[in-house]
Formats: structure tokens, sequence, C-alpha cells
């Protein structure tokens, strides 16, 4: 967990560069008149430098680095400094009043998982988490993410909670971002996934590099990225880019069998489906969460050989055990598959199924003992 930073120091309040200009020229005993006649600036204008009224302009620095000996660059980086801290201190007075909107995000998980640096202070908070979104204040976010034109925003998934979803899906674009694709092409994809499945039968130390790497060559990202409290998502699926499409997954059910539904789920989507819009995997099926359903199942295990299985073949373990080698896929798939259909009670040969466990609080997964 990262400790909570505290020493972070902005200043509450700005000095105007012409308090350091009438400093200089009280120290050489010039007036603001002689200073005005030997710039050939207006009298008026100086006391408004002075007083904070007026900028050092460039062309100003010039003229004061002629008159008194000092190096322009010295009072264009008094007036760049003083104009940066005026709208530090009205950018937080702006952020004082959107404090509230803090509670909406899952602060203290983000920050356990190192995606944010937790502040004690909480502007400095709330900046921070604007910087992890990418947006210049909470009014940007909720038009980003709540805006009318959002596709997946009346989703049951996300309107639960759409703090928590929306910084899950920003953590696997920051993710996909880091993964260098080639351009999607749908025949790489495609001859990926058969090679992919293949992988259903090793740990997750052979299966996610080598996932990643076959996608990656067909132009999709595949990211790990563990579930955030009260989100119900197992699975995202959108476009980077017209070329990389991104594969999202939080290992929320912790089972092999979910994990690789979930992993066909998404890549149905991205076959069947169009480059517009999001789909988050949750509870609820719509007509196209339908479609990438039978695409993950038939992919798995066809429709044909399980009827075969479950019509000629006494379901036991170690039946299931022959079967799966037969199919080359992990045997927690067909008990998975078996008790979905209903062909064997949900507490019954889940030791088949092996169980992952975040190894870290990035984006590995390990292998835990089976129950």
């Amino acid at each position: 967990m990262s400790s909570t930073v505290t020493n972070q120091f902005y200043p509450n309040y700005a000095v105007p560069p012409g308090e350091t200009l009438l400093d200089t020229i009280n120290a050489i005993g010039m007036s603001q008149a002689e200073l005005a006649e030997r710039t050939g600036r207006p009298k008026k204008t100086i006391n408004e430098i002075i007083k904070g009224k007026a900028p050092i302009t460039p062309e100003t620095a010039l003229q004061l680095e002629r008159v008194l000996g000092v190096p322009a660059r010295f009072w264009n980086n008094l007036e760049s400094n003083y104009r940066e801290t005026v709208a530090q201190l009205a950018e937080q007075e702006r952020l004082n009043t959107h404090i509230a909107w803090l509670e909406d995000i899952p602060i203290k998980k983000m920050a356990n998982l190192g995606w944010i640096r937790p502040f004690k202070e909480k502007v400095q908070q709330l900046q921070e988490v604007l910087n992890y979104f990418g947006v210049a204040s909470p009014e940007c976010w909720r038009e980003l993410w709540l805006g009318a034109d959002v596709s997946f925003r009346a989703s049951a998934v996300f309107t639960s909670d759409p703090g928590a979803v929306s910084a899950w899906l920003r953590k696997g674009e920051l993710a996909a971002r880091e993964i260098t694709c080639l351009p999607h092409d749908i025949g790489k994809f495609k001859a990926a996934l058969a090679k992919v499945r293949s992988l259903t039968v090793e740990p997750p130390e052979v299966f996610q590099p080598e996932m990643k790497r076959l996608c990656a060559e067909a132009g999709v990202a595949v990211v790990f990225v563990p579930e955030l409290p009260k989100m119900r998502a197992s699975g995202a699926t959108w476009w980077l880019n017209s070329t990389k499409a991104v594969i999202q997954l939080s290992l929320r059910y912790k089972s092999d069998d979910q994990l690789w539904f979930s992993f066909f789920h998404e890549a149905g989507h991205i076959i069947l489906h169009g480059k517009k819009d999001i789909f988050i995997e949750d509870d609820e099926k719509g007509v196209k969460e339908q479609e990438a359903d039978r695409f993950a199942a038939e992919m798995l295990i066809p429709a044909r050989k399980m009827r075969d299985f479950t019509s000629s073949t006494r379901i036991s373990k170690e039946n299931i055990c022959r079967f799966a080698e037969k199919m080359n896929v992990s045997p927690g798939i067909i008990v998975g598959r078996l008790q979905h259909e209903g062909h064997l009670p949900f507490n019954h040969c889940n030791d088949l199924k092996r169980r992952f466990a975040w190894a870290s609080p990035t984006t590995t997964s390990r292998q835990e003992n089976s129950e």
C-alpha cells in the first residue's frame, strides 16, 4: 500500500513581479517616472506593472534589461511563475467546490493497488484522481463517462457504481496503451483464438504472456485488471482506436472455467460486433451479450461434442478428465459447462477447476491450490 503523501507544498498567495521591480529601482535610487522615461513606457503602465495590474511582456522585459542590467529572462520567469501561481490558486478555489465528488471514486482501493497516490489534503487528492482519469475537472469526467452519447451508461453494472467501473476501465485503457500491437486483422485474430484455446491447460505464468503475445499480433491488447469493490464486471471489450481492440479481464470469479469463458466471450464481441460500443460483461444478458455467450461456448466446447459426451458417457471425474484431454481444454471448463447446462450440480467436481488469485496489485495472476 502506498503511504499517504503529506509533504507537497502549494503557495496560498502570489507575489507579482512588480514588487521585485519596485525593490530593484528603489535600490538604485530610480523613480517610477524615470524608469518610464528610460523604457519609453507610459508612467501609468509602469505603475500598473508594479501594482500587479499589468503584466511584464517579453518586450518590456528586454527594455528592463537594457535599463536596469537585469536579464530579460529573469523578468520573464518572474511573470510566468506569477501567472502560473495565480492560475493554481484559482484552480484550488474552484476544485474546493468539487471535493464531494471524491466520495464516488474508490480512492482507498485504487491507492492500495498503486493506481493513484493517496493524499491527506482533499484538493491534492482531487487533482491526483483527475490526473488518473486524464480530465480537467469532475464536469469533464461526468461528460466523458455519463454523457448522453456513452453507449454503456445504462448497463446495470455501470449504473450500480460508475465511479468504480470507470476507474477499472481507465486502468485497462492505460495498460492497453503500453502494449504494442500490430494493426487489427480479424483473420489473424481467429487463428490466434484457436491457439489460445490450447493454453487453457497451462498455468498462468505460461498462458498469460502467450495469450497476450498471440492477440497483440492480431491487433488485440489483452489486459488483466483487478476488480474494484461494488463492481460486477468480469470482462470488457472496446476499441482503443480503429486498428487496436482491447479485451479487459477482472478475474472476478477466480476459477479457470469463468476466466476462459469471459475471454472468449469478449473475443466474440470483437468478431461479431462493431467498433463503436464498449461491452461490459455482467449478470444481465442483452442480445449481443447472448451472441457473445454462444460464440464463447462453441469455441471452447462445440455443442455437438458436448451433446455426444453427455448422451453417451456416465459423468464422472475420470470421464470428465478423459473428455477434457480429448478436447484439449482444461477439465474445469468441462465442469463449468456441465454445471451451466444442468448436467452436474454446482457443488460437484469443483476440485477439477483451477483457482486463480492476483500475485501482485498489478496485472499478474497466479494459480491457487485446488479446493
